[in-house]
């Protein structure tokens, strides 16, 4: 990777965040500037709004820009979109932002940048072979790292468990919406956990979300053969994330 400095932007269904990021440390290194997510949230309206972030910083225009989307990226493409508007699914989001943007922009998965943050600047650091990260929000993310590359797309949290899909029983909303409390949420955690280790044996399982900043209520109940920690970039994450893979991209 051969420059030092990355963009990173991170879209979610209310705000926009970004900052320029440290490639070596995945550091931000100014304060992230946030604009709320435009409404109708098309792909120009939003790719407009980073365009508007990353003038704020003053980078070279050599500087790459990675930008996180809460929707599978396949090469640029979105088949489907699920938080932002519709006008997303099937068009070509990496020519959509560097035309309006004018620079070398790669957009990314939201999970998919966050995991590999962690893998790379976080809780997974140095670890050997398979790494899944997952974020447990709303529903469930999550990205596989192997020996320090992704392997993008993944959906686990939409694995069918026990005649569910995965998410509408283990996601940390669930736990809000139907009250439960920590045993209770850990037990269904466990379930989903097994499952995913006995599919892939990994060497590590990172778990992120906001709700893993209670990480000590529920990680402890779980047992599986496989380590399992919190995350530890939080709110940097995908933007970190996002920032590394576009440098990556060049």
């Amino acid at each position: 990777m051969s420059t030092k400095i990355a963009l990173g932007i991170d879209v979610g269904g209310s705000g926009i965040k970004g900052a320029p990021v440290d490639l070596e440390t995945g550091q931000l290194l100014a304060e992230r500037v946030r604009i709320d997510t435009p409404s109708p949230s098309t792909p120009q309206a939003v790719a407009q709004v980073c365009a508007e972030i990353a003038t704020t910083f003053n980078l070279d225009s050599e500087v790459p820009v990675g930008v996180a989307i809460p929707a599978p990226v396949n090469n640029g493409h979105i088949p489907f979109m699920a938080n932002l508007d519709q006008s997303w699914t099937g068009v070509d989001a990496n020519e959509i932002m560097r035309d309006i943007m004018g620079r070398h922009v790669t957009v990314i998965n939201d999970a998919d940048a966050a995991g590999y943050a962690e893998a790379r600047y976080g809780a997974a650091r140095g670890v050997k072979g398979l790494v899944i990260a997952t974020t447990l929000g709303t529903g469930i993310g999550s990205a596989l790292i192997y020996n320090g590359v992704l392997i993008p797309c993944s959906e686990l949290g939409h694995l069918e468990i026990d005649g569910y899909d995965a998410e509408k029983r283990a996601a940390a909303s669930i736990r809000t919406l139907e009250k439960l409390d920590w045993p209770e949420w850990s037990e269904r955690l466990q379930r989903y956990y097994e499952t995913v280790e006995m599919l892939f044996s990994p060497s590590i399982f990172v778990v992120g979300g906001g709700v893993s900043r209670k990480h000590d209520k529920f990680l402890p109940l779980l047992k599986l053969r496989t380590p399992i920690v919190p995350a530890v970039l939080f709110n940097g994450a995908g933007i970190a994330g996002a920032a590394a893979l576009a440098a990556a991209d060049e």
